[in-house]
């Protein structure tokens, strides 16, 4: 770790994990940097992350901007922040009589509502690999899942990827649709289905001979009208599937037994739950608090050295002087 408490990290992770240098604070505290988090957050989550500015969220919490550069030094360190933020999920508890396609199955859906939550979570930039406490969570979490695989750590994390950009890709999708059916009263229900059917009678037979039985049968619409007696298609059960089968044909490639596939799949542990919400957000209190004493700790520290330091140099400088003057008495003893 270097002089400024940041090991090599970029200010925003180093703020994740409370080893950044102590904000310039005012004299009441009123500030703190999970409160800035989390008023960007609460306008994220209102009106889009386009919406959050430093100056829009010092105006939310009485502040003036310049309060806001004292503890966070960019709008990209708050980005990057309130994603941090946002992957604080509950971690189930390990489970033994859990196979680890279920175990994927749980986790992609966990992660996947951290879009539905915060529709705004997908367009943060990527900076890199997750180096932040809660996104490391997560990929501890998912590792710990298939720890009993015989696949080799490249390969794991392969397949974290993998299964990051599905449910990023889906998230996406899922929240440019909602988007695009409350824009306008053309997206209500009556002319979703008056759309679709003047879409069925559009595409002919001769014209689009492979998509024509797609589109009759209302799988290209998502029309539940056209076939009543046909089961509701999952989408994104159906790409998580397909990713599992390919890492169980990988393990049964390298010998392992792996167990048969199920086609349901779980929802999310404990979803929109209030208690839990609450003790997500107590905890984030505590870490906070935690990374504060670290930081003073830390500043502790500092100080104690730099008085060390100084009693040091002035123990030097006595000795220095205590030893000119034992020379020119003994210069005077000797000439006398």
């Amino acid at each position: 770790m270097d002089e400024t408490g940041e090991p090599g990290l970029p200010h925003a992770v180093a703020l994740a994990w409370g080893v950044a240098e102590l904000p310039q604070r005012g004299p009441k505290r009123e500030l703190s940097i999970e409160r800035i988090v989390d008023a960007a957050i609460e306008i994220a989550d209102a009106e889009g992350l386009a919406a959050v500015s430093m100056a829009r969220v010092a105006a939310s919490l009485g502040f003036t901007t310049m309060s806001l550069y004292r503890y966070v030094t960019s709008k990209d360190d708050l980005l990057q922040l309130m994603g941090e933020a946002a992957s604080g999920v509950p971690i189930p508890p390990e489970r033994d009589d859990q196979d680890w396609r279920e175990g994927l199955r749980e986790w992609a859906a966990t992660t996947l509502e951290v879009f539905r939550e915060h529709p705004w979570f997908g367009d943060i930039p990527i900076q890199g690999a997750p180096s932040t406490p809660n996104a490391l969570a997560i990929v501890d979490w998912g590792l710990r899942i298939m720890k009993d695989l015989p696949l080799s750590p490249g390969e794991k994390i392969s397949t974290i990827l993998l299964l990051s950009g599905l449910v990023r890709s889906f998230g996406h999708i899922e929240r440019d649709l909602r988007r695009a059916m409350v824009k306008g009263a053309e997206y209500d229900e009556g002319s979703r289905r008056a759309s679709a059917e003047a879409l069925r009678a559009l595409v002919t037979e001769s014209r689009f001979p492979y998509l024509y039985p797609i589109v009759q049968a209302g799988a290209y619409t998502d029309d539940e009208t056209a076939d009543a007696e046909a089961p509701v298609h999952d989408d994104f059960a159906f790409g998580l599937e397909r990713i599992l089968d390919g890492v169980q044909a990988r393990v049964e490639q390298l010998g392992s037994a792996a167990p048969p596939p199920t086609a349901s799949r779980p929802e999310p542990p404990y979803p929109r739950d209030k208690a839990v919400k609450e003790a997500v957000r107590v905890r984030r209190e505590a870490e906070a608090r935690l990374r504060e004493a670290r930081a003073r700790e830390k500043e502790a520290v500092a100080k104690a050295r730099e008085r060390a330091a100084r009693e040091a140099e002035r123990a030097a400088r006595e000795a220095e002087r205590a030893e000119r003057e034992a020379e020119r008495a003994a210069k005077r003893a000797a000439a006398g």
